[in-house]
């Protein structure tokens, strides 16, 4: 087997948030329409965890209980979440949409759920052989199909079929 690529291996400190963290939480529509995403980033899960944004370290990976990224389907969310520097999300579960926006824009998630980590806590995902190691755990989770982890590593899927213009599905 070989090593994996420096996109499939993505480590950074933990930032913990609860259950049922819906896109307004994170991407709140009291800034909307009028505000850039840059505003927006800068004011991150202030209701849910007021100075968040502030304290999160650019490289810093997401974790969350389950159900993150519910209630809406705007790509918004993901573009602030990247803003934040945000390496990837772990989580119990996601909004299906919510997801997939997240491997359309080039943002690793991984559904695993992770307890009695500590913020700042490292935590390691190799996206090729479909682990998280955290606490001194490793969680097996199942690993993202090649195809996905090509449009992860192009930095999203325009990008990919941007440099990929005869690829076929």
């Amino acid at each position: 087997m070989s090593a994996p690529s420096s996109s499939d291996l993505i480590r950074g400190p933990a930032h913990l948030l609860g259950d049922d963290v819906n896109t307004d939480l994170h991407c709140s529509t009291k800034y909307l329409p009028g505000k850039d995403n840059a505003f927006v980033a800068a004011r991150a899960f202030e209701d849910l965890a007021p100075g968040f944004a502030q304290r999160f370290e650019p490289g810093g990976i997401i974790v969350a209980g389950a159900n993150f990224g519910i209630n809406s389907s705007r790509e918004q969310a993901t573009h602030v979440l990247k803003l934040l520097g945000c390496a990837a999300l772990v989580a119990r579960s996601f909004g299906r949409q919510f997801f997939r926006n997240c491997i359309n824009n080039g943002l690793p998630v991984v559904e695993c759920t992770l307890t009695g980590l500590d913020e700042g806590d490292a935590i390691e995902i190799d996206l090729a052989r479909g682990c998280v190691r955290a606490g001194g755990v490793e969680h097996a989770v199942p690993p993202l199909p090649a195809e996905v982890r090509a449009i992860l590593a192009a930095g999203g899927l325009h990008a990919f079929l941007h440099a990929h213009p005869d690829w076929r599905l």
